[in-house]
């Protein structure tokens, strides 16, 4: 039984829930804007939650639950704050707690929660460090484990997954921060054999940030510059002539297969940026069209499906994912990457697809706290 700490006895029924956003990656902003909208769709008639924020220099703190104080409708990026009052987690004999500490050395009790929601996306968040962290102090949450987190938020080993369940992956190259610092040429003579245009990727970040669009060889060394921005490892994919079909991964409750959503299309709009970036998914709403289901044969939406279900699996996946792919005009299915903690904000593709193919905004939020709950923590 965990200790429900400071709550009253209001409270004493409903799931503590607290909500872990924020945090020091640059998709900061967007996992403030994906916290305003689970607040707004958390039932407080089931849930009492608790909003602990990450700075970018990476303080814990309690921060406001209003869903207004983390929107874009202000039109500036939401950003938290330091704070007088720094979280940690405290494991105990009974379960673990939450302490609040101030600079003056005076500590509280905020008690203990029932589950943690981390919309932590990029690093230091949905790379598998905060799930060692809950795993360590026992404490369930909601998505996937350590590895699995690891693993897709690695888009080389992500791949590497994929190619041994049998997935087929677009021709890359993966240059290593020690490789470009040791022979910068060589790992530019690698991509002789990739055909342009060419997508360079921090490695390991999410949101489209600091990825570019190449198409000769002019511009490669300052995307690759970029991209290093964010991550000294370095993926360089070859462009996938074909459409951008994403879909939803939703695990199953027990030893049920994973669920899988209509599949959606992106179709950036005319005028717009040439690939879908970080602009189109959170800044210019007209930038980006999404059409679910997506215009497909009948055959190839259950293709897709099964494909992602594999996808998921093939990285041990747990909770949600988005898997992207590629349908080639010869009819191929070329998987792009998955996302373990997807973009979650209102415009967001992974509730969108769900909701058209059934499952609200609020009622995937429910599932998956549901799934947190029923799930173990440790080895599964």
């Amino acid at each position: 039984m965990r200790r429900r700490g400071l709550m009253s006895q209001d409270n004493a029924a409903k799931t503590r829930v607290a909500l872990l956003f924020g945090g020091r990656s640059p998709e900061h902003a967007v996992s403030c804007v994906t916290a305003a909208g689970i607040l707004r769709v958390l039932d407080p008639a089931k849930y009492d939650v608790v909003p602990i924020g990450i700075t970018r220099q990476g303080q814990w703190t309690i921060t406001e639950a209003d869903p207004e104080s983390w929107s874009l409708s202000s039109g500036t990026a939401p950003e938290i704050e330091p704070r007088s009052e720094s979280l940690q987690l405290s494991r105990t004999d009974g379960g673990s707690e939450l302490i609040g500490h101030s600079a003056s050395g005076a500590f509280r009790s905020l008690g203990s929660v029932d589950v943690v929601f981390p919309v932590l996306h990029g690093s230091f968040g949905e790379d598998g460090t905060v799930q060692g962290l809950l795993e360590l102090a026992d404490i369930p949450y909601v998505g996937s484990g350590v590895a699995a987190s690891a693993i897709g938020m690695d888009k080389h080993f992500a791949k590497l997954a994929f190619a041994a369940a049998g997935l087929e992956v677009g021709p890359y190259e993966v240059m290593t921060d020690k490789e470009w610092q040791r022979d910068g040429g060589a790992c530019l003579a690698r991509l002789a054999r990739l055909e342009y245009p060419l997508f360079v990727k921090p490695a390991r970040a999410g949101s489209s940030v600091g990825v570019s669009r190449v198409a000769d060889e002019a511009g490669l060394i300052e995307a690759i510059d970029a991209a290093r921005e964010h991550d000294p490892k370095v993926i360089i994919e070859q462009g996938i002539a074909g459409r951008e079909i994403e879909c939803g991964v939703l695990e199953g409750r027990g030893s049920a297969a994973p669920r899988t959503s209509l599949p959606g299309e992106i179709a950036v709009t005319a005028g717009a940026d040439t690939f879908y970036d970080f602009n189109a998914k959170y800044v210019d709403g007209g930038a980006a069209e999404l059409s679910c289901p997506a215009d497909l044969p009948a055959e190839q939406v259950e293709a897709i499906r099964a494909l992602a279900s594999t996808a998921f699996d093939a990285i041990g996946g747990e909770g949600l994912a988005r898997v992207d792919f590629f349908y080639t005009d010869d009819g191929r299915w070329v998987i792009n990457e998955i996302n373990t903690m997807p973009g979650f904000t209102p415009v967001s593709m992974y509730p969108r697809i769900w909701n058209e193919t059934g499952l609200g905004y609020a009622e995937l939020v429910d599932e998956l706290i549901w799934l947190a709950l029923n799930r173990r923590t440790g080895l599964r």
